[in-house]
């Protein structure tokens, strides 16, 4: 029989709910990142096998433009979404290049300052 846990006050309870809820969109986040990059990478194998430029200004600004006004619809500051945007822009980018250069997606390695079981 498990001993009777101590009752959390108000605010403490309402502090370690609201975290449990970002820590599940941090979660999803993250999975949806990974789902994006599987085909990110997948346009990457297209662009290199078709001769084309690893990057895609057109569609950028496209995009940029596209979440700009969700954000402004979401009540997220755009500029903050654009530079969120633009991050894995540039994380897509390299990607394409290493995949026209060398044939291969870049391999992540862990960071042992951020987890410390990587470094095994």
């Amino acid at each position: 029989m498990t001993p009777p846990r101590p009752e959390l006050p108000p605010g403490q309870r309402d502090l370690l709910s609201l975290r449990q809820s970002i820590d599940n969109i941090d979660a999803a986040l993250v999975h949806m990142l990974a789902e994006r990059f599987k085909f990110t990478q997948e346009v990457g194998w297209v662009k290199a096998t078709s001769g084309l430029p690893a990057s895609d200004p057109a569609r950028e600004s496209v995009q940029i433009a596209r979440l700009r006004a969700l954000a402004e619809e979401s009540h997220l500051d755009p500029a903050f979404a654009e530079k969120f945007l633009n991050f894995i822009v540039a994380e897509v980018i390299h990607h394409h290049e290493q995949i026209a250069s060398t044939g291969a997606v870049p391999v992540p390695v862990p960071d042992p300052a951020v987890d410390p079981g990587s470094a095994r």
